[in-house]
C-alpha cells in the first residue's frame, strides 16, 4: 500500500479557479475523509487523484511515485462511486471479477480474489446472484468488491453511500469501517456527510471554495477548530455562535448571558466585535432566567434539542437529557462553563487563542 501526497495543487476549468494550491499528505495505511458542503472541490480533488480530472498545475504522487501525468488505469488506484454501476445481465461474481478478466488475468487466480473479496464483504452466499436481485447495501459491497479484486494501492471512495437510507448508511459505515481495518489500505473518502467522517477517519480534510480550513484527526478538529467555518461544520448539532463586545477583558454577548462572558482565550480591545461560539452539549437550561425562549423541543428519547429564541433575535440550540425540559413559548435563561466557550474574530473568523 502507499500513501498519497499533494503539493500545491491547482485545478483551473477556464479562468475559473475551483482548487487552489492545495499541500496535503495522507500516510500509508490512512482512511482520509475529504468532507465540505456542496461545491467546495472535494469530489473534484478525488478525481484529480485518480486521474479523472486533469491537473494543472502542481503535483500528485502516490508511494513517492508522481502520477500527476500519468493515465488512470495505472495509477494503482480503484474508485467506488456514488452509482453501484454495476452489469445487470452479469452475477456479482462476474461483475466483481470482470476488470480482471478484461486484462487478461487466468480465471483460477480471478476466482480466488473474487472469492476472498466476498469473504472480506460478507458475499460468499450471493455470487450468483444478478444485481436486481440484491438490496442496495449488498449492491454497493458488490462495487467496493469490485475494486478490492484489484488490489489497488488506494481506493478512493465517491459519496458511496449517498443513495441509500438512514439504516443501511449505518449498516454500510460500519463496513467500511471494519474493511479498513481488516485490509489496512490507505482511503480517500468524500462525503458532506460530518457524521460519516467523525466515525470513519483517521484524518478528516475540511474543504470550502476549493482550499483546506483544516486537516486532522476527527476529535482534533471537533475540540480545537482553527476558524469559525470547522467550528460550524464539524459537530452535530452545529455549534451556536452568537456576537458580542469586548468590554473589561470580558465579551458581553445578550444573546447567551445578561452577564459578561469570560472565554478562556486572549482577547482584543474593548469594543471589539467578536463572535463567540458554545456547543448545545456544554448548554443547559435555568428555568428560572427569561433571557430566551423556547419556539420547539426535538424529543428523540434518549436526548432532547431545545430551540430557543434569544431576544437578541439569535438563535439558540441547547441538548438536554430530559424528553420535555421547558414548554413551548416559556422563557428560559441559559448557564454553562466559560472555559468550554471559543471566540473568534469578527472579520476574519479566526479561532482566538
Amino acid at each position: 500500500m502507499s500513501g498519497v501526497t499533494l503539493e500545491n495543487v491547482v485545478k483551473r476549468f477556464g479562468e475559473v479557479g475551483v482548487i487552489h494550491g492545495i499541500d496535503l499528505a495522507i500516510a500509508d495505511g490512512e482512511f482520509c475523509v475529504f468532507v465540505g458542503p456542496s461545491g467546495c472541490g472535494k469530489s473534484t480533488l478525488l478525481r484529480m487523484v485518480a486521474g479523472l480530472e486533469e491537473t494543472t498545475s502542481g503535483t500528485i504522487r502516490i508511494g513517492g511515485r508522481d502520477v500527476t501525468h500519468v493515465a488512470p488505469a495505472e495509477r494503482g488506484v480503484a474508485m467506488v462511486f456514488q452509482t453501484y454501476a454495476l452489469y445487470p445481465h452479469m452475477t456479482v461474481a462476474e461483475n466483481m471479477g470482470f476488470g480482471l478478466k478484461m486484462t487478461g488475468r487466468p480465471k483460477d487466480e480471478i476466482r480466488a480474489k473474487v472469492a476472498e473479496a466476498a469473504r472480506i464483504l460478507r458475499l460468499e452466499n450471493l455470487l450468483e446472484r444478478k444485481p436486481k436481485a440484491l438490496s442496495g447495501g449488498q449492491r454497493q459491497r458488490v462495487a467496493i468488491g469490485r475494486a478490492i479484486v484489484r488490489g489497488p494501492e488506494v481506493f478512493l471512495f465517491d459519496e458511496p453511500l449517498s443513495n441509500l437510507d438512514a439504516e443501511l448508511r449505518v449498516e454500510m459505515r460500519v463496513e467500511i469501517a471494519r474493511l479498513h481495518r481488516e485490509i489496512g489500505a490507505t482511503m480517500i473518502y468524500v462525503t458532506h456527510d460530518q457524521v460519516e467522517a467523525m466515525t470513519l477517519a483517521d484524518k478528516i480534510v475540511v474543504l470550502r471554495a476549493g482550499r483546506v480550513e483544516q486537516a486532522g484527526a476527527p476529535l482534533d478538529l471537533y475540540h480545537d477548530p482553527a476558524n469559525r467555518f470547522v467550528a460550524g461544520f464539524i459537530g452535530s448539532p452545529a455549534m451556536n455562535f452568537v456576537r458580542g463586545t469586548v468590554e473589561a477583558g470580558a465579551v458581553r454577548a445578550p444573546g447567551f448571558s445578561a452577564a459578561p462572558v469570560t472565554p478562556a482565550c486572549a482577547l482584543p480591545p474593548a469594543g471589539t466585535e467578536v463572535i463567540l461560539g458554545l456547543r448545545p452539549q456544554h448548554l443547559g437550561l435555568d428555568l428560572a432566567g427569561t433571557t430566551h425562549r423556547v419556539e420547539l423541543t426535538e424529543a428523540l428519547g434518549g436526548v432532547s434539542y431545545v430551540h430557543l429564541a434569544a431576544d437578541t433575535g439569535e438563535r439558540i440550540v441547547v441538548e438536554s437529557k430530559e424528553d420535555r425540559p421547558a414548554p413551548e413559548g416559556s422563557r428560559v435563561g441559559l448557564v454553562f462553563r466559560p472555559e468550554q466557550v471559543l471566540a473568534f474574530d469578527a472579520c476574519t473568523e479566526a479561532r482566538l487563542r
